[in-house]
C-alpha cells in the first residue's frame, strides 16, 4: 500500500515536471516570429502573422508540442495571404474568416492545448458556404486574363 502511494507520487510529481509553462511557450513564439513584445495575452494575428505564416507557426507549433488539430477551424484565427492583396471576389462574396468573429491564438491558449495535446475551442454556431465563390471569381477573372494575355502574345505566330 505505502509503496503504491509513493509510485502515485513519483508520477504526479513526474507529470508537474513535464507541464508546459507559459514561458515556454512565449519563448517558443519570440523566437519562431523573430518579436520580442510578446506576452502572455499577445495575439499572434496583431503582430501581422497570418495566412502561410501563421500556418508556419503552428505547424512548427503541432510539431513540437505534439497537439492534435482535427478541431481546429482556422477561419476562426487567420486570413489568407491573397485577402490582404487584391481579390475581386471578395467584393462579392465574403471569404470565411470575414464571416465569423475572430477568436485570437496567445501564448496562454498555445499553453493550455501544448499540455492537454488537444486543440480545444468550443467554437460559435455558424454557417460557411459549401463553396467558395469568392475564390471561383478570382479564378475566372484572372484565368480569363492569363487567356487573353496569352492569345495576344501568340497571335502574331500564326
Amino acid at each position: 500500500l505505502i509503496s503504491n502511494l509513493i509510485d502515485q507520487l513519483k508520477k504526479i510529481e513526474s507529470a508537474k515536471l513535464k507541464m508546459i509553462t507559459i514561458e515556454e511557450i512565449v519563448d517558443f513564439t519570440k523566437d519562431f516570429l523573430k518579436e520580442d513584445n510578446i506576452f502572455p495575452d499577445t495575439d499572434i494575428f496583431s503582430l501581422g502573422i497570418y495566412g502561410d505564416d501563421m500556418d508556419e507557426f503552428l505547424g512548427s507549433y503541432h510539431k513540437k508540442y505534439n497537439v492534435n488539430f482535427d478541431n481546429y477551424l482556422w477561419y476562426f484565427h487567420n486570413e489568407e495571404e491573397i485577402s490582404n492583396n487584391f481579390s475581386i471576389g471578395k467584393i462579392f462574396f465574403k471569404p470565411p474568416y470575414d464571416s465569423v468573429e475572430r477568436i485570437p491564438i496567445t501564448p496562454e491558449i498555445l499553453t493550455k492545448f501544448a499540455n492537454t495535446k488537444v486543440w480545444e475551442i468550443d467554437y460559435p454556431e455558424h454557417q460557411i458556404p459549401k463553396f467558395r465563390y469568392d475564390v471561383l471569381i478570382d479564378q475566372i477573372i484572372f484565368g480569363g486574363l492569363a487567356l487573353i494575355i496569352l492569345y495576344f502574345s501568340l497571335k502574331q505566330y500564326f
